[in-house]
C-alpha cells in the first residue's frame, strides 16, 4: 500500500502535470488532508487552500452550503459532500476541489448513518462525483481510511477530467 507521503506526492505530480491548484474541503478530517499535502515540499505550486468547516454553520457561511440541505440530508450526505466540494471552487482560486464530510466517532451515529460514515466529493468546473462508505475501526482508523480514499479518489477523478 502506498504511504501518505507517496500519495500526496502522487497528487501533486498530477496536479503539476495537468497545471492545476487543489482547494480541499474537510469536515471529518479536520485539516488532515491539507497538513499532509503541505507536508511535501512545494506544494504551494499545486496547493491552493484548505478550509476546515467541522460546524454545519461553517459549512454554511465558508463554503455556501445550503442550510435547508443540511437540515434536510444531514451533514454527511453525498449532496452536502458534492456542495463543499462546489464551495470550495467557487471561493478559491482551485481548478480542482475535494470534500469530505463524515462521523469518526465513536459517538454522533444516526439512523442509517453508523459510525464510519463518510461522504466524498471532487468536483472540477461542473464536473463533480461523490461516493458514500462506512469504514471499520476507532476515530483515528476511520480518519486515516477517509485521507486515503479522498486522495486515491482524487487521482481517479483528475484522471477522468
Amino acid at each position: 500500500m502506498d504511504t501518505l507521503n507517496e500519495l500526496s506526492e502522487q497528487v501533486g505530480q498530477a496536479l503539476k502535470k495537468k497545471g492545476w491548484l487543489l482547494a480541499t474541503a474537510e469536515s471529518v478530517t479536520g485539516g488532515g488532508i491539507s497538513q499532509l499535502i503541505t507536508d511535501i515540499a512545494g506544494s504551494s505550486e499545486w496547493f491552493d487552500c484548505g478550509f476546515t468547516t467541522y460546524s454545519n454553520n461553517s459549512k454554511t457561511q465558508c463554503l455556501g452550503v445550503p442550510e435547508a440541505l443540511i437540515a434536510q440530508l444531514g451533514a454527511v450526505s453525498e449532496e452536502v459532500a458534492a456542495e463543499m466540494a462546489k464551495g470550495a471552487l467557487v471561493n478559491t482560486d482551485a481548478d480542482v476541489a475535494l470534500s469530505t464530510t463524515g462521523i469518526a466517532g465513536p459517538a454522533g451515529a444516526v439512523p442509517g448513518k453508523p459510525v464510519g460514515t463518510v461522504c466524498f466529493g471532487w468536483a472540477h468546473g461542473k464536473i463533480i462525483h461523490t461516493e458514500r462508505l462506512v469504514f471499520s475501526g476507532d476515530r483515528r482508523a476511520v480518519r486515516e481510511q477517509t485521507v486515503i480514499h479522498a486522495l486515491k479518489g482524487l487521482l481517479k477523478f483528475l484522471d477522468r477530467c
